[in-house]
Protein backbone atom coordinates (compact mmCIF):
# COMPACT_ATOMS: atom_id res chain seq x y z
CA UNK A 1 0.00 0.00 0.00
CA UNK A 2 1.50 3.44 -0.97
CA UNK A 3 2.71 5.70 1.92
CA UNK A 4 0.61 9.05 2.57
CA UNK A 5 3.27 11.23 1.12
CA UNK A 6 2.94 9.13 -2.20
CA UNK A 7 -1.26 9.30 -2.13
CA UNK A 8 -1.35 12.96 -1.43
CA UNK A 9 1.75 13.24 -4.83
CA UNK A 10 -0.90 10.79 -6.73
CA UNK A 11 -4.23 13.38 -5.50
CA UNK A 12 -2.10 16.32 -6.38
CA UNK A 13 -1.18 15.37 -9.83
CA UNK A 14 -5.20 13.31 -10.74
CA UNK A 15 -5.90 16.94 -9.52
CA UNK A 16 -3.93 19.18 -12.42
CA UNK A 17 -4.84 16.42 -14.93
CA UNK A 18 -8.25 17.41 -14.23
CA UNK A 19 -7.32 20.71 -15.35
CA UNK A 20 -5.57 19.25 -18.63
CA UNK A 21 -2.27 19.28 -17.68
CA UNK A 22 -0.18 16.81 -19.93
CA UNK A 23 2.60 17.38 -17.90
CA UNK A 24 0.74 15.96 -14.69
CA UNK A 25 -0.83 13.55 -16.93
CA UNK A 26 2.92 12.08 -17.95
CA UNK A 27 4.19 11.93 -14.56
CA UNK A 28 1.20 10.06 -13.38
CA UNK A 29 1.23 7.59 -16.34
CA UNK A 30 5.18 7.19 -15.00
CA UNK A 31 4.10 6.33 -11.87
CA UNK A 32 0.86 4.42 -12.14
CA UNK A 33 0.82 2.62 -15.70
CA UNK A 34 3.23 -0.62 -14.52
CA UNK A 35 1.57 -1.52 -11.62
CA UNK A 36 -2.05 -0.67 -14.06
CA UNK A 37 -0.47 -2.86 -16.65
CA UNK A 38 0.60 -6.12 -14.31
CA UNK A 39 -3.16 -5.99 -13.40
CA UNK A 40 -4.43 -5.67 -17.23
CA UNK A 41 -2.25 -8.41 -18.02
CA UNK A 42 -3.08 -10.93 -14.98
CA UNK A 43 -6.97 -10.62 -15.76
CA UNK A 44 -6.89 -10.70 -19.38
CA UNK A 45 -3.89 -13.01 -20.23
CA UNK A 46 -2.54 -11.64 -23.19
CA UNK A 47 -0.45 -8.78 -23.81
CA UNK A 48 -2.80 -7.02 -26.39
CA UNK A 49 -5.85 -6.74 -24.93
CA UNK A 50 -4.13 -5.75 -21.56
CA UNK A 51 -2.37 -2.67 -23.05
CA UNK A 52 -6.30 -2.02 -25.05
CA UNK A 53 -7.26 -1.77 -21.42
CA UNK A 54 -4.34 0.37 -20.21
CA UNK A 55 -4.79 2.65 -22.71
CA UNK A 56 -8.42 2.90 -22.65
CA UNK A 57 -8.19 3.27 -18.37
CA UNK A 58 -5.46 6.47 -18.90
CA UNK A 59 -8.06 8.23 -21.73
CA UNK A 60 -10.95 7.78 -18.87
CA UNK A 61 -9.00 8.72 -16.48
CA UNK A 62 -8.09 12.05 -18.54
CA UNK A 63 -11.19 12.71 -18.89
CA UNK A 64 -12.61 12.09 -15.26
CA UNK A 65 -9.55 12.65 -13.34
CA UNK A 66 -11.97 15.65 -11.67
CA UNK A 67 -14.52 13.11 -10.41
CA UNK A 68 -12.09 11.83 -7.61
CA UNK A 69 -12.62 12.45 -4.20
CA UNK A 70 -10.41 11.41 -1.41
CA UNK A 71 -12.75 10.32 1.09
CA UNK A 72 -13.96 7.25 -1.01
CA UNK A 73 -10.42 5.56 -1.33
CA UNK A 74 -7.10 5.82 -2.62
CA UNK A 75 -6.12 7.51 -5.83
CA UNK A 76 -4.57 4.25 -6.87
CA UNK A 77 -7.33 2.28 -5.85
CA UNK A 78 -9.72 4.31 -7.95
CA UNK A 79 -7.46 4.17 -10.73
CA UNK A 80 -6.69 0.67 -10.77
CA UNK A 81 -10.91 -0.09 -10.49
CA UNK A 82 -10.79 1.90 -13.68
CA UNK A 83 -8.69 -0.62 -15.52
CA UNK A 84 -10.06 -3.59 -13.71
CA UNK A 85 -13.38 -2.57 -15.09
CA UNK A 86 -12.12 -1.78 -18.38
CA UNK A 87 -10.32 -4.66 -18.80
CA UNK A 88 -13.43 -6.85 -18.08
CA UNK A 89 -15.33 -4.96 -20.44
CA UNK A 90 -12.69 -5.67 -23.14
CA UNK A 91 -12.52 -9.39 -22.29
CA UNK A 92 -16.45 -9.58 -22.37
CA UNK A 93 -16.71 -7.84 -26.12
CA UNK A 94 -14.36 -10.01 -27.09
CA UNK A 95 -16.15 -13.47 -26.06
CA UNK A 96 -18.93 -11.88 -27.48
CA UNK A 97 -17.17 -11.22 -30.85
CA UNK A 98 -15.71 -14.82 -30.77
CA UNK A 99 -19.08 -15.84 -29.86
CA UNK A 100 -20.92 -13.71 -32.98
CA UNK A 101 -17.91 -15.02 -35.04
CA UNK A 102 -19.61 -18.56 -35.64
CA UNK A 103 -22.39 -16.96 -36.93
CA UNK A 104 -23.25 -18.39 -40.52
CA UNK A 105 -24.82 -14.88 -41.45
CA UNK A 106 -21.91 -12.71 -40.71
CA UNK A 107 -20.20 -12.59 -44.13
CA UNK A 108 -24.04 -11.94 -45.63
CA UNK A 109 -23.62 -8.23 -47.67
CA UNK A 110 -26.43 -5.62 -48.64
CA UNK A 111 -25.41 -4.33 -51.95
CA UNK A 112 -27.60 -1.58 -52.15
CA UNK A 113 -26.52 1.63 -51.26
CA UNK A 114 -26.13 2.49 -47.76
CA UNK A 115 -27.05 5.50 -45.92
CA UNK A 116 -23.76 7.11 -45.61
CA UNK A 117 -23.15 6.63 -49.49
CA UNK A 118 -26.35 8.58 -50.07
CA UNK A 119 -25.08 11.36 -47.68
CA UNK A 120 -21.61 11.22 -49.58
CA UNK A 121 -23.56 12.07 -52.69
CA UNK A 122 -26.03 14.75 -51.54
CA UNK A 123 -23.46 16.62 -49.78
CA UNK A 124 -19.55 17.97 -49.22
CA UNK A 125 -18.75 14.60 -50.52
CA UNK A 126 -15.85 16.44 -52.83
CA UNK A 127 -14.74 18.48 -49.73
CA UNK A 128 -14.31 14.66 -47.11
CA UNK A 129 -12.67 12.91 -49.91
CA UNK A 130 -10.36 15.86 -50.51
CA UNK A 131 -9.52 16.00 -46.91
CA UNK A 132 -9.18 11.83 -46.45
CA UNK A 133 -6.78 12.32 -49.67
CA UNK A 134 -4.45 14.41 -47.47
CA UNK A 135 -4.70 11.55 -44.60
CA UNK A 136 -1.82 8.97 -44.43
CA UNK A 137 -2.87 5.70 -45.54
CA UNK A 138 -3.22 3.98 -42.44
CA UNK A 139 -5.32 6.82 -41.13
CA UNK A 140 -7.75 6.76 -44.31
CA UNK A 141 -7.90 3.06 -44.62
CA UNK A 142 -8.63 2.83 -40.52
CA UNK A 143 -11.37 5.84 -40.75
CA UNK A 144 -12.86 3.91 -44.13
CA UNK A 145 -12.89 0.55 -42.73
CA UNK A 146 -14.35 1.92 -39.38
CA UNK A 147 -17.29 4.49 -40.62
CA UNK A 148 -17.84 3.02 -44.08
CA UNK A 149 -18.11 -0.62 -43.65
CA UNK A 150 -18.69 -1.11 -39.38
CA UNK A 151 -15.79 -2.92 -38.59
CA UNK A 152 -14.96 -2.55 -34.63
CA UNK A 153 -11.76 -1.83 -33.40
CA UNK A 154 -11.23 -5.56 -32.91
CA UNK A 155 -11.70 -6.46 -36.77
CA UNK A 156 -9.72 -3.62 -37.78
CA UNK A 157 -6.70 -4.64 -35.91
CA UNK A 158 -7.09 -8.42 -37.32
CA UNK A 159 -7.60 -7.41 -40.17
CA UNK A 160 -4.86 -4.87 -40.22
CA UNK A 161 -2.56 -7.21 -38.68
CA UNK A 162 -1.76 -4.16 -36.22
CA UNK A 163 -2.42 -3.86 -32.20
CA UNK A 164 -5.70 -2.54 -31.17
CA UNK A 165 -3.79 0.46 -30.24
CA UNK A 166 -2.19 1.50 -32.53
CA UNK A 167 -5.57 1.48 -34.94
CA UNK A 168 -7.80 3.53 -32.35
CA UNK A 169 -4.80 5.74 -32.54
CA UNK A 170 -4.87 5.97 -36.41
CA UNK A 171 -8.79 6.90 -36.23
CA UNK A 172 -8.63 9.13 -32.97
CA UNK A 173 -5.34 11.49 -35.33
CA UNK A 174 -7.44 10.84 -38.92
CA UNK A 175 -10.60 12.51 -37.24
CA UNK A 176 -8.72 15.14 -35.67
CA UNK A 177 -6.87 15.88 -38.63
CA UNK A 178 -10.34 15.65 -40.81
CA UNK A 179 -12.32 17.75 -38.24
CA UNK A 180 -9.91 20.41 -38.88
CA UNK A 181 -9.49 20.15 -42.62
CA UNK A 182 -12.89 20.66 -43.03
CA UNK A 183 -13.26 23.57 -40.90
CA UNK A 184 -11.06 25.25 -43.45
Amino acid sequence: MPDAQEQDNLIALLGAVAHQDRTAFKRLYDRVSGRMYSLCHKMAGQRDLAEEALQDAFVRIWHNAGEYHRDRGAPLSWMLSIARYRTLDLIRARQRHNSDAQDPTEHLEDGREGPLDTQLRLSGADALTGCLEELNHSQRDSILLSYYRGFTHDELAAILKTPIGTVKSWIRRGLLSLKRCLEQ
